[in-house]
């Protein structure tokens, strides 16, 4: 059952024993997690408990449950027995499906030879126009559905190679069709996310918007997401940081909308009554495809 706490202390296993989840890094709460994986905190957090029997993960009070190693603590003779027991169960299931010895040593040998080792599955990196809007993007996988990956803007297909996934949006897929010859490619649909658009909407007795990126270059892709979104009958400037700098529009402007790299200046400066940061939400078949694809495999 995919919503088990074997099951899911079994995928985080696996994450943690290809690097996805880092020695001293904090996994997502249990409640977050279960939103990600549709089902309970409870469950999720008897998942963590497993684990953390296992020495894998400890809990600290008013932080959650850290990553203390990146194996379990089991020693050979306790794995070897462990392995033994699932396949003793598989074989049986094989058994009871009507193969012979000769069947299923050729269907292990196959599937062997087929194998994706697991720790090929180390890291990820997300896609982007520019760094700024691969790091949004990589804010929402993470966000949503608990997968960290590095940054990557769309000029450095070279770096690929150090990659086992990769996060592209749909419209750059072509882009980067190669890398699906050597590793997982997933297309990701991506819009502004929802609660955001829906904070701009409320604002009342706005007639000019201000965008504050890092990077000048974002600025076209997020205007032209912006107006696609939202039904805005007043102007809109925009300019990037520049050292400890903000563009000078933001004196002026209603409302101030802000990236997440931009986010440690803009916050300093601007009251929160002002400003609203801008964050992206991925669709819902994406998220799926990515559970299904490094979760589920």
């Amino acid at each position: 059952m995919k919503t088990s706490a074997k099951y899911i202390a079994d995928r985080i296993r696996l994450m943690i024993a290809t690097k996805q989840f880092q020695v001293g890094e904090t996994l997502p709460s249990t409640r977050e997690l279960g939103q990600q994986l549709e089902s309970s905190f409870h469950t999720v957090r008897k998942a963590y408990h497993i684990l953390a029997d296992e020495g894998l993960i400890r809990g600290e009070r008013g932080k959650g449950f850290i990553v203390e190693r990146q194996n379990t603590n089991l020693d050979k003779a306790d794995r070897l027995e462990i392995g033994a027991d699932k396949m003793r169960k598989l074989l049986e299931e094989l058994i009871g499906y009507g193969l012979d010895e000769s069947e299923i040593d050729e269907l292990f040998q196959e599937q062997l030879s087929f194998m994706d080792w697991p720790d090929r599955i180390e890291s990820c990196a997300s896609i982007g126009e520019t760094n700024e809007l691969g790091r949004m993007l990589a804010d929402a996988i993470k966000q949503e559905v608990g997968v960290r990956s590095k940054i990557l803007n769309a000029n450095q297909y070279n770096e690929t190679v150090k990659f086992d996934a990769l996060f592209v949006p749909i419209q750059l897929v072509n882009k980067f069709r190669g890398f699906a010859e050597k590793g997982r490619l997933l297309p990701i649909v991506y819009s502004i996310n929802p609660d955001t658009l829906l904070s701009i909407v409320d604002r009342a007795a706005i007639d000019t918007i201000g965008l504050v990126t890092a990077d000048d270059q974002s600025i076209p892709k997020i205007i032209d997401e912006l107006k696609t979104s939202i039904k805005f009958g007043g102007s809109f400037v925009a300019g990037a940081t520049y050292g400890e700098s903000l563009p000078l529009f933001v004196r002026e402007t209603d409302l101030i909308l802000y990236t997440l790299e931009s986010a440690k200046l803009v916050e300093k400066k601007i009251p929160e009554r002002r400003r609203i940061m801008l964050r992206y939400s991925i669709s819902e078949q994406s998220a799926d495809t990515i559970r299904a694809e490094l979760w589920d495999q």
